[in-house]
Formats: C-alpha cells, structure tokens, sequence
C-alpha cells in the first residue's frame, strides 16, 4: 500500500493528466480528433527526446523500425512531425515537431504553469528552493532509465529545438 509520499505524488500526476486529457476532449469537440492515442504518446516521446533520429525513437520504445516509421509517417502527414536533413551527415533525419504540435504542447504546459504560478504565491521562497532541489535530484540521479538515454544522445549532438 502507498505511503504518503506515494499517495501525494500519485494524485498530483493523476490531477495533471487528467487536466490534459479534459482539455484535449473540450478542444475536439468542434472537429474530429487528428491524433490518436499511440500517436500522441509516439510525438510526445519524440519531443521529450529533442530532435531524435528514427533509430534513437526505435531504441528508446524498444519497437521495431517499421512500426515507428508508421507512425512517424503519419504524423508528418497530419502536420505535427517534419524530418530535417543533417548537415553534417545528409544520409541523416532529425525529427521536428512542428508549430501544430506546439499548440496542443502548450495547451497542456499552460496548467503547470498555473499550478506553478499558484504555489509560489503560496508557499515561500525557501521551500520552493528545497522543492526545486529535490525535483532535480529526482530528474537527473534517481531516473536513470531515462536519463541516460537521453544524456548519451545529447552527448553526440547540439540540441536545436524549440524550447
């Protein structure tokens, strides 16, 4: 059974998704959705990545090439996804996500903003500090499964994204 910790944390992350997924809901119903699940979680990894190869979205997934090219394929199609040629090496793609994807990015950072926005009005300088200290330890020393990855493939490039 959880613990406080785990009970606290859970519920903060269920409070974000679910924030995500009313807004995702309220902004389709004018039109039909463009995306569908699996390609909403295939771009979101591809952004998390920042401007990975195919090869490093297949490595990360643990999927087969086929599969993830599908899926690329149709996201270039429907206009959140684009390819940009290496400069380096033109026998290489880098996958963009392009300004289609930054408006359904910022729909869903807008509530952390808020939220963020709201503690600090709420809580003090220093426990805000202490908050950020122990976010970074838990993203950069206690995530290893993902950090590494992501660190070995920014290690071999300079990130160009929109950040």
């Amino acid at each position: 059974m959880y613990n406080n910790l785990e009970k606290i944390f859970d519920e903060v992350y269920e409070k974000f998704k679910l924030n995500l997924y009313k807004n995702m809901f309220a902004n389709l119903q004018d039109r039909e959705a463009t995306l569908t699940a699996t390609e909403t979680f295939t771009i979101e990894v591809i952004h998390a990545l920042n401007r990975p190869r195919v090869s490093d979205v297949t490595e990360f997934l643990e999927c087969s090439h086929p599969n993830i090219a599908y899926k690329i394929s149709s996201l270039i199609k429907k206009g959140y996804l684009k390819k940009v040629q290496s400069e380096e090496d033109r026998r290489e793609y880098y996958l963009e996500c392009t300004e289609r994807f930054y408006e359904y990015y910022n729909m869903k950072n807008s509530y952390i903003e808020l939220v963020l926005d709201r503690l600090r009005k709420r809580v003090d300088k220093k426990d805000i500090e202490t908050m950020e200290k122990i976010l970074e330890i838990m993203s950069e020393e206690l995530m290893p499964e993902v950090t590494k990855f992501i660190n070995s493939r920014n290690d071999d490039k300079i990130p160009i994204g929109k950040e």
